[in-house]
């Protein structure tokens, strides 16, 4: 009895370890953590999160605006989550300013939603959005969303706050937003380091944490879509089935068993084991080595450089030390003969990611490969990728949109958008131009009035002497 005893309490202690175990690897405080419901009178719940009305007396975040509306929805059959349900609107430059206590990275999300009002047109919305001092968003058209729409950017914070300013690009125009996230990162998320990488070279890329970057794609290689509520950041990852250029060559596999996250690798916030128990794979299946590489194709805007994050871990290969591949962004050689066995030590199923910085270029699209090297090994895998992260870096005028600063889109704005210009400026030359005209007839009239004959007696005057002859 004492021997049955002694096992079910040790059962009992090892099912809490392995408990607290696995709520340690899902669980994520950060430091900061606002959550806002924008126009709303109530807090609201959405994936077990709670969103706090702007309009409460929670003041770690300061709404300034002095004109500013709250909207909610008129339409009595809409199940959309709260937060989509209202609005804060926005008709002359309006910011919210968040308190920072955690130095460093930030998550910032803005959520977009059209509201069926009588009182605003939602195709009259039309406004800039920056982000302490970064344009992330410029002559955004908030009237054409079919549904919901969630803008994700990660920003350096080095002071103790961060401010998100709305600008309406001209006082026929308004700003608006659904909902704001302002969370701090793990310090893992962003590194400085990565590796640029183009046609003519491979170098160290430095000083990246400090670039304002926007979050373009969130990809999950051969598996489902994953929501916030199962990903420990509260990302959204999506299927590959769209930018999958050919599957031919390719099988998906699924992973039932424990991601194995090794200390100074990827952790659970870099990417979730939702994210790393499915991937696409390259599998041979005679003697040969296939001559496939799987390629991925993403729509990009030209003009910014972009940071693509590749993420892998072998759930495929019976053993280590089997699995070697290459990788390619844009075409050129990324990371020759990629031994996952090697970068992970010697551990299947531990996550390992790879950061690369590529120029969008005038082609409009970049691509992401993975196929066989010289190295791989015939009735093996040859090639694997778990997800991919596509992410826009700001550009030397600390946009994310355009050419335009901050300070310029700021400063514009009172004297508004150009039809407004245009014409007070020729009104004020109508003006000038009237009162020299009317100066000069009042100066002739005057002229005419005084003037009289000279008199013939005048003496001769002395031009070089300036005396006067008699």
């Amino acid at each position: 009895m004492e021997f049955l005893h002694r096992n079910f309490v040790l059962t009992l202690f090892l099912l809490s370890l392995s408990t607290l175990t696995a709520l340690s690897y899902t669980f994520f405080s950060p430091v900061d953590n606002y959550l806002i419901d924008c126009g709303s009178t109530l807090d609201s719940t959405v994936d077990n999160r709670l969103f706090i009305s702007d309009s409460s007396r929670f003041k770690s975040h300061w709404l300034s605006s002095t004109r500013s509306v709250s909207l909610k929805s008129n339409n009595p059959f809409d199940v959309s989550p709260g937060i989509y349900q209202t609005a804060r609107v926005f008709t002359k430059p309006s910011r919210y300013e968040f308190e920072i206590k955690d130095k460093g990275t930030h998550m910032v999300r803005l959520h977009f939603h059209n509201l069926s009002s009588s009182k605003f047109d939602f195709n009259d919305a039309q406004f800039h959005v920056l982000v302490n001092g970064f344009v992330v968003l410029s002559d955004f058209i908030g009237g054409n969303l079919d549904s919901p729409k969630v803008m994700e950017y990660l920003i350096w914070v080095e002071t103790g706050r961060l401010v998100i300013t709305f600008v309406p690009i001209c006082k026929s125009k308004f700003a608006y937003v659904n909902a704001i996230e302002v969370i701090s990162a793990p310090k893992d998320l962003i590194v400085d380091t990565a590796q640029y990488v183009s046609s003519e070279k491979i170098e160290q890329f430095d000083g990246l944490v400090e670039q304002a970057l926007e979050v373009v794609y969130r990809v999950n290689v051969g598996g489902p879509k994953v929501t916030p509520f199962n990903d420990t950041l509260w990302r959204t990852w999506v299927p590959d089935n769209d930018f999958l250029k050919s599957s031919f060559g390719s099988k998906r596999v699924y992973f039932s068993g424990r991601i194995r996250y090794q200390v100074g690798g990827a952790s659970r916030e870099v990417g979730p084991d939702n994210v790393y128990n499915t991937a696409r794979v390259i599998k041979s299946t005679n003697a040969s080595i296939p001559d496939v590489n799987i390629t991925w194709v993403f729509p990009v805007k030209g003009g910014f450089k972009y940071l693509v994050r590749l993420h892998f871990c072998d759930i495929a290969s019976i053993s280590i030390a089997l699995l070697y591949f290459n990788v390619y962004v844009n075409g050129n050689l990324a990371y020759k003969d990629l031994d996952l066995s090697g970068v992970t030590n010697y551990v299947l199923a531990a996550p390992f990611y790879a950061d690369y910085v590529v120029d969008g270029d005038s082609s409009g699209v970049l691509t992401v490969s993975v196929g066989p090297s010289n190295m791989s090994y015939a009735y093996g895998i040859d090639g694997i990728l778990n997800a991919v992260e596509i992410m826009k870096l700001n550009n030397s005028m600390g946009s994310l949109v355009g050419d335009l600063p901050a300070e310029f889109i700021l400063n514009s704005w009172p004297r508004g958008n150009i039809h407004v210009l245009v014409p007070l400026i020729a009104a004020v030359c109508l003006l000038v131009i009237l009162s020299l005209v009317m100066r000069r007839r009042m100066t002739g009239l005057k002229d005419s009035v005084m003037w009289s004959k000279l008199p013939m007696d005048v003496p001769n005057v002395n031009v070089k002497s300036g005396s006067l002859q008699p």
